[in-house]
């Protein structure tokens, strides 16, 4: 258990380090931080207060459709948003100057948010909210995963567009990149996100 974990934190550590990446090559972001960022046009919150708050959100709609939350899934929704606040506080990663220094800050930052997904999936202790919600749409609606997943995504990010978030042609980049970047470092460590199975509060409870 500690080991996951170290796995867990250390996932969503490296998850937050690759959203403000993507954030500060000021391309266009992925559509989730794309609305986020348009939110705090509205909000008195910082935008890691924000990612929480929706994720909080996210994760109550999921219930609903039948997907119980695991401990991952709350560390996912607390800790990407703190660990955001902290590094774009910190200021360790630099404003890029020239347009390559942007598109490389960028797909940088969408290989750090693969090797962050699959180290917090492979602690199995839950999918992050987001995802959850993708799964229980595909469950009421039967649709295919490439079709729940675009009409999420792209409803998201039509939403951040017109609350000012930052959608651009870095969106598109991270819309092709972030899935076989996620797919390339569980090649790397030999497994497949299909072979994990995640824990849920409700089993969790029951074991105990």
């Amino acid at each position: 258990m500690i080991k996951r974990i170290i796995f867990l934190l250390w996932g969503l550590f490296l998850f937050g380090i690759g959203i403000v990446m993507t954030i500060k090559s000021n391309l266009g972001t992925a559509p989730w931080d794309a609305l986020h960022l348009g939110l705090i046009h509205y909000l008195p919150f910082t935008l890691g207060q924000v990612s929480q708050l929706t994720g909080i959100l996210v994760i109550i709609i999921s219930f609903c459709l039948g997907i119980k939350p695991g401990w991952g899934t709350i560390a996912n929704m607390y800790f990407i948003g703190l660990f955001i606040d902290l590094i774009m506080a910190s200021k360790w990663i630099p404003d890029p100057t020239h347009w390559l220094s942007q598109v490389g800050l960028l797909l940088v930052g969408v290989m750090i948010i693969g090797w962050g997904s699959f180290f917090y999936l492979s602690a199995a202790l839950g999918a992050g909210p987001r995802d959850s919600f993708m799964v229980g749409t595909i469950a009421k609606t039967g649709w295919p995963v490439w079709k729940v997943r675009t009409i999420i995504e792209s409803t998201v990010a039509i939403l951040g567009y017109f609350l000012g978030g930052p959608i651009g042609i870095g969106t598109i980049i991270i819309a092709l990149t972030l899935g076989p970047s996620i797919q390339w470092a569980f090649s790397i460590m030999g497994k497949t996100a299909q072979e994990i199975e995640h824990d849920s509060l409700v089993i969790r409870f029951r074991e105990q």
